[in-house]
């Protein structure tokens, strides 16, 4: 996918994803939001006004979230949270043209504004992924995400149910780190929700799982690394990209 532009709107950051704008995620104690410029003027007016009446009052089996959806909001322009507003774009691209099953993955930096501790950084990568089809299962997720982490070598996972504005089911992913003594979330996934596909112009029968990983805590675990600044960021020991120039996952 192309993620080249880290700056990204409120609405394909939140509103396409149907995340409601008194969501506690889009508070700037959460999110970066630009000065210059503050706000976009890009935007597809009549999808916006389809997103703009699944908030307010649902559809496609919801009522929504009842609530006065406004425009300003949307308009307001953030560092990006996700790679997942990214799959918005192109979820929203490809609906415009006849429907065939597609598959689209990236690897980028993703900004929040939260403190920084031994598994947290403001700066990080999402490793994204999206495979848009009929007759696709959670079974489907749960097996792609068992598969994609096992060839890395980390087989020892849990799924615990979780809630997402955007998917339905919904499950987080951890793997235990030896090091910290703990089991360490290293993604976030599910199934997209009808109230973000279909005002897209999705067929009703499509259906979509999704993923959105951490390059970063997988690694820690993998070379058992119990600090995440230690591998990415200012204070990354110069020494340690001299003496372990590739990082090879999954690779003996």
């Amino acid at each position: 996918m192309p993620t080249n532009n880290y700056v990204e709107s409120s609405f394909w950051n939140f509103d396409a994803l149907f995340q409601p704008q008194q969501h506690p995620a889009r508070d700037s104690h959460d999110t970066f939001f630009l000065k210059d410029p503050s706000t976009t003027r890009t935007l597809p007016e009549d999808y916006v006004e389809r997103v703009k009446q699944v908030h307010e009052s649902g559809g496609y089996g919801s009522k929504g979230y009842e609530y006065d959806w406004k425009r300003e909001e949307a308009n307001k322009n953030v560092l990006r949270t996700h790679t997942t507003a990214v799959s918005a774009r192109m979820l929203y691209k490809f609906a415009q043209k006849p429907f065939i099953p597609r598959r689209y993955f990236s690897i980028d930096r993703v900004f929040r504004n939260e403190a920084v501790d031994r598994t947290h950084l403001a700066e990080f990568h999402q490793i994204e992924g999206i495979v848009c089809d009929r007759g696709l299962t959670l079974g489907d997720l749960m097996g792609v995400l068992h598969e994609f982490f096992t060839r890395l070598g980390m087989s020892n996972l849990r799924f615990k149910p979780t809630y997402n504005p955007y998917t339905e089911p919904s499950m987080e992913i951890y793997s235990y780190h030896e090091g910290l003594k703990k089991w360490v979330e290293v993604g976030n996934s599910g199934m997209f929700r009808p109230e973000m596909l279909l005002p897209m112009g999705l067929p009703e029968d499509v259906t979509a799982i999704a993923w959105g990983l951490s390059l970063e805590r997988p690694t820690m675990i993998l070379y058992g690394i119990d600090n995440i600044r230690d591998l990415f960021g200012p204070k990354v020991d110069l020494s340690l990209i001299k003496r372990n120039p590739i990082c090879r996952l999954g690779i003996d």
